[in-house]
């Protein structure tokens, strides 16, 4: 209700505007223009990539040094840094990249955005681009009428170059034409306090627009045209850059603590730049003017550029070396919000992203499968101490005197169900806008969700006569359940391995054959029970609980592997072309 209202204040706002003043409608035109540019061309680029940027982010984040690149070249490329930022943040989020990398793709990005400043100045203020921009708004339409997705964003990134190149060539205009019957620069402040006000309003702006680099278009055409100081010009580029931060910070409202996490350090490293730049804020400008006299140019707003990106330099170098102050501190924050029984890795702010969704999903499954290791470990009187150590699994499993308490119900209630509810309801609402091979994908991650949860039932079914059966004194169904326990063990065991390590070949075979030995261990199609029960070595009563067990344990088992296959080996195409190719191995020499 209060954003309705604030939208209407806005548009009543604009016309009362457009009413008094033809100039603030070239003006704001050229703004509504520039937006509309940025958008088209962050679509085009997202469909000319087709998740390439995506994957830039993911691979090539290991270091700081390339992190730091990184977030410089994809920002300049993409002409927002808020675009970068909030695609590092639902990174951070879904798990893709660490906390360290996403600090370093913030840094470099604030160093990117400092391209949208020089485009201004040299093209935009420099050259008649209209000619230009219409030439590529009309073949940028042409490629959006074809049927490939990348020649659309081709398009797209054409037409949204024009409409940057037209916006600002509008921006020009209307602030020349408010300089005939309106002098702005009357309003100049000069000093400490027209330092403080001016950045203000350049974080007013910034906060209104959520764009850094709209607010240094308008800042740079109206310096341009006279219609502010280069004092104050100075001031308000301090401000759009410490304003730029609100995109960064609204986006990690509805994400998760690491996402939050990465929000603050853009807020800290963007203070503290602003900070320099206005404590320093002489010494800086004496520096422009010493590199505008190297360069060989004059012009006020090339001289703006230079400050802008001088500033954001000295803040990169002056903040990279405590990255990873900054990491330890920053683990320390929103740490009530992690709970076992709460998603880790998925959030709303994260639905719109294929990739960030599909990864967070299976880093939310594994989370569900490690509070369903407590389960399935203690329901076989067992430790995830033992399930994760190298003692023989024999030996732990004989060395059980005493029952494990645990309630499976209330275990289920608090780490599980809630867990369960919301992997389902993200997954349901993510696929809305995904493509088909991707909807494949998600599909495959809700089955080995159930998979999980339906184990953990079964488990439950399994829980009172390992209990009973296990410390039985009757030593051949004592003898059965304890195989039981250490076959499904050391399935966790190996699941356990995997997680850690999917791509070792030695794993995936151990693996694979373990598959083919659950397959083989019902014990009413080997003949154990029928056996037994023929020599008089348990009752029929142990006999039809054993049947059943058995049961429960062969679901277990399959429905265990099934997920782990979904999670860490079918997702990877490599690793699922030398998993099938074990699993056919491992049948010929059965056969």
């Amino acid at each position: 209700m209060i954003q309705r209202f604030l939208i209407a204040g806005v548009i009543v706002l604009l016309i009362a505007l457009f009413w008094v003043s033809k100039e603030a409608q070239i003006v704001l035109g050229g703004v509504a223009l520039f937006f509309l540019g940025m958008m088209l061309l962050e679509e085009g680029m997202k469909s000319f990539a087709g998740g390439t940027l995506e994957v830039i982010l993911k691979k090539t984040t290991n270091t700081t040094s390339k992190a730091l690149a990184t977030g410089f070249f994809t920002t300049a490329l993409v002409q927002s840094s808020s675009l970068v930022s909030l695609i590092a943040i639902s990174f951070l989020s879904a798990g893709l990249i660490k906390l360290a990398a996403g600090i370093g793709i913030i840094f470099g990005a604030n160093i990117g955005t400092t391209a949208t400043a020089w485009l201004v100045s040299f093209f935009g203020l420099k050259l008649k681009i209209s000619a230009y921009a219409l030439a590529m708004a009309t073949i940028g339409m042409v490629f959006s009428f074809t049927k490939s997705q990348a020649a659309k964003g081709i398009g797209n990134i054409l037409v949204g170059l024009a409409l940057l190149l037209l916006a600002i060539g509008f921006m020009k205009e209307g602030f020349e034409s408010i300089k005939d019957s309106i002098d702005l620069s009357v309003y100049a402040i000069g000093g400490l306090k027209g330092l403080v006000i001016f950045t203000l309003i350049g974080i007013f702006a910034t906060v209104v627009m959520q764009s850094s680099s709209a607010t240094m278009a308008l800042i740079l055409t109206a310096l341009a045209t006279g219609q502010i100081t280069y004092e104050n010009s100075l001031a308000l580029a301090i401000g759009a850059n410490i304003g730029t931060t609100v995109t960064a910070i609204l986006g990690a409202i509805t994400s998760n603590a690491s996402g939050k996490r990465l929000a603050v350090a853009h807020l800290i490293f963007n203070l503290v730049t602003g900070a320099i730049a206005i404590i320093f804020i002489h010494q800086l400008a004496k520096l422009v003017d010493i590199g505008s006299e190297f360069f060989g140019f004059t012009d006020l707003a090339m001289k703006l550029s230079l400050f802008h990106t001088i500033f954001n330099l000295i803040g990169v170098i002056v903040m990279t070396p405590l990255i990873g102050k900054m990491v330890v501190k920053l683990e320390t924050m929103f740490v009530k919000e992690i709970q076992e029984g709460k998603p880790k890795f998925i959030t709303d702010a994260l639905i719109n992203d294929a990739t960030s969704s599909l990864t967070a999903i299976r880093s939310e499954i594994n989370h569900l499968y490690e509070n369903a290791l407590e389960v399935f470990a203690h329901a076989l009187n067992l430790n995830r101490v033992d399930i994760r150590s190298d003692k023989e699994m024999s030996e732990i499993v004989e060395s059980t005197k005493d029952k494990m308490a645990m309630n499976i119900d209330e275990l289920y209630r608090d780490k599980i169900k809630g867990l369960y509810d919301s992997i389902i309801e993200f997954s349901s609402k993510a696929q809305v806008k995904m493509q088909e091979d991707e909807i494949k994908s998600i599909f495959d991650l809700k089955v080995a969700t159930r998979d999980i949860v339906e184990a953990i039932k079964d488990m439950k079914n399994l829980e009172a006569n390992i209990d009973n059966y296990s410390l039985s004194n009757n030593e051949y169904i004592k003898k059965e359940y304890n195989f039981m326990r250490e076959t499904l063990g050391k399935l966790l065991r190996k699941v356990e391995k995997i997680r850690t390590n999917p791509a070792d070949a030695t794993l995936l075979t151990k693996f694979a054959i373990l598959k083919k030995q659950i397959e083989e261990s019902d014990v009413l199609m080997n003949g154990t029970v029928d056996e037994l029960i023929r020599h008089g070595k348990i009752n029929a009563s142990m006999g039809t609980s054993l049947m059943n067990d058995s049961a429960f344990a062969y679901d277990i088992g399959l429905k265990i592997v099934e997920a782990i296959e979904i999670l860490f080996i079918r997702s990877n195409k490599e690793l699922s072309l030398v998993y099938n190719e074990l699993m056919e191995d491992t049948e010929n020499k059965e056969s």
